[in-house]
C-alpha cells in the first residue's frame, strides 16, 4: 500500500507498506529468477534450494532484488494513479522497518522545478573546417617517428635517448618502498620521473654507475616523500639513440597501404579535414544546447543541488579511488582547497542539473520520443558491427546499455530538433 504524506516545496514523502505475506513471495520469485546465478557444491546450477543457497551465502542474499522490484513496482503505480506527480530524479530510500511481519518503507520524491524554455531561436554558425599545410608536416613527422629504430650506443647518453637502468632509491639512506627496479626502459625527456632525475642520466654510459639526486616536490602525494631530496643509485644497462628513418615513398610503401608520400599525404589531409569537420558539428550541437540552457530558467530547489553534488563528488572520489588516491592527497598535490574543491562542485551540479531539466522539458513539450523501429534499427546497426544476429545482440544487452541507447537515440533527435531552429 503507498500512501501519499504531506508534500514540502519541491518534494513529497511516500508512505510503503508492504505485508509479511507479499515480502515473502516476492523473496521466493528473487530466488527463482536468480538461483541460477549460485554455484553450490552437490547441485546443478539453477537446481539448490532456497534454503542451501541462503545458508552458503547469507540468509538476505535475496533481499536487495526482491526489494528493488517490490519498490519499483509500487512507486511506478503510483505514478502511474498521480499523473500532476512529476519527479526530477529517482526518489531517496529509506527503510523504517524490515521483519517477517513485512516492510515499511518512506521515499522521498524531489518534483520537477519549473522550467521555463527559452526562444526557439539560434543563430548559430558552424565554423568551416581547413588543413594547414603544417598540419599534414606535423602528422608526417609523427609517423616516422613511430617508424623509429634504436641502436645501442657506447656513447655518452643525450636527451631523446633511451637508457635501461636497474635503480634502487633512497632517503635519509633508507630505501623507500616503489622506490627501485630492474631493467627500466626509460626515454630522457619523457617527464615519467621526479624532476631532476632524468636530467641526472644525461652523459652516462653503457656499463656506469650512478648516483642521481633528485628532490620530491612538496605537495607529492606520499607524504613520507614529500620534499624530501632522493638519492637513486642507477647502474646503466643499456643506451640506446633512436634512428628516425626519411621520409620517402620507401617508408610509406613500407609501413602503409600506400605506394608514394604523396599519396600518404593526401590521405592524411583528407583525414585531418574530416575530423575537424566532425569536431565543428560537435561544437554546433554543444553551443545550441548550451544557448538553449542559457536562455531558460529553472528554479532549482538546494536540497536537489546538494545532492548532485554530493553524486559529483562520490563519482569523482570512487575515480581516484581505482588509483590508490584520497581525494584529501589528490588535492594536497594540484594545490587546491577542498572548499575550492566544493564550490567547483557545487557550479557543476547547477550545470548538470539546469542542463538535464532543460532537455527533459524539451522533449516533454516537443513529444520528443524513441519508435520501436528506430531502436531496433540501432540494434542491427550493432548486430552488424558485431557480427551477430539482431536477437543476439538484444539479449546480450543490460538495462545499463539499452539506456545508454536509448539516450543516445533521444540526443539525436534533440540535435536533430535543435538545428531546425538554427537559422
Amino acid at each position: 500500500m503507498t500512501t501519499r504524506e504531506k508534500s514540502e516545496k519541491g518534494s513529497l514523502k511516500l508512505h510503503i507498506q508492504i505485508s509479511g505475506e507479499n515480502w515473502q513471495k516476492a523473496v521466493e520469485e528473487s530466488y527463482e529468477r536468480n538461483k541460477s546465478r549460485y554455484s553450490v557444491q552437490g547441485f546443478r546450477k539453477g537446481k539448490a534450494p532456497r534454503k542451501v543457497i541462503e545458508k552458503q551465502y547469507g540468509d538476505t542474499v535475496f533481499f536487495d532484488d526482491a526489494f528493488d522490484k517490490l519498490i519499483t513496482e509500487q512507486y511506478n503505480q503510483f505514478l502511474q494513479n498521480n499523473l500532476d506527480v512529476e519527479p526530477a530524479q529517482d526518489p531517496k530510500v529509506v527503510i523504517n522497518s524490515l521483519t517477517d511481519d513485512g516492510l515499511d518503507v518512506t521515499l522521498t520524491v524531489m518534483l520537477m522545478p519549473d522550467v521555463k524554455l527559452g526562444k526557439m531561436e539560434f543563430a548559430i554558425k558552424k565554423q568551416k573546417a581547413s588543413v594547414t599545410e603544417k598540419e599534414v608536416e606535423a602528422e608526417l613527422s609523427r609517423f616516422a617517428e613511430s617508424q623509429a629504430r634504436f641502436e645501442e650506443s657506447d656513447g655518452p647518453s643525450e636527451m631523446g635517448d633511451f637508457v635501461e637502468i636497474d635503480f634502487v632509491g633512497s632517503v635519509d639512506g633508507k630505501e623507500f618502498e616503489g622506490g627501485s627496479a630492474k631493467d627500466y626502459r626509460l626515454e630522457l625527456g619523457s617527464h615519467t620521473f621526479i624532476e631532476g632525475f632524468e636530467e641526472g642520466l644525461v652523459g652516462v654510459k653503457k656499463g656506469e654507475t650512478k648516483v642521481v639526486k633528485a628532490l620530491f616536490p612538496e605537495k607529492y602525494p606520499a607524504e613520507n616523500l614529500a620534499g624530501k631530496m632522493a638519492d637513486f643509485k642507477c647502474d646503466v644497462k643499456k643506451v640506446e639513440k633512436k634512428k628516425v628513418p626519411a621520409l620517402n615513398d620507401k617508408l610509406v610503401s613500407f609501413a602503409t597501404e600506400f605506394q608514394t608520400l604523396d599519396e600518404y599525404k593526401a590521405s592524411l589531409k583528407e583525414k585531418l579535414l574530416k575530423s575537424k569537420e566532425e569536431a565543428n558539428e560537435r561544437k554546433l550541437e554543444n553551443d545550441l544546447i548550451e544557448q538553449l540552457v542559457n536562455d531558460s530558467t529553472v528554479e532549482l530547489p538546494k536540497e536537489m543541488v546538494q545532492h548532485e553534488k554530493e553524486h559529483l563528488v562520490s563519482d569523482f572520489e570512487n575515480r581516484l579511488r581505482y588509483q590508490n588516491i584520497k581525494l584529501d592527497d589528490y588535492l594536497s598535490y594540484i594545490q587546491k582547497s577542498r572548499e575550492d574543491f566544493d564550490k567547483e562542485q557545487l557550479a557543476e551540479a547547477n550545470r548538470t542539473l539546469k542542463t538535464r531539466l532543460v532537455l527533459q522539458k524539451l522533449i516533454k513539450e516537443q513529444n520528443l520520443q524513441i519508435s520501436h523501429e528506430e531502436f531496433h534499427q540501432r540494434l542491427h546497426e550493432i548486430a552488424d558491427r558485431e557480427n551477430k544476429t539482431c536477437h543476439e545482440v538484444e539479449e546480450s544487452l543490460s538495462d545499463y546499455e539499452i539506456s545508454y541507447i536509448e539516450n543516445d537515440l533521444i540526443m539525436n533527435k534533440i540535435i536533430a530538433f535543435l538545428k531546425s531552429k538554427n537559422k
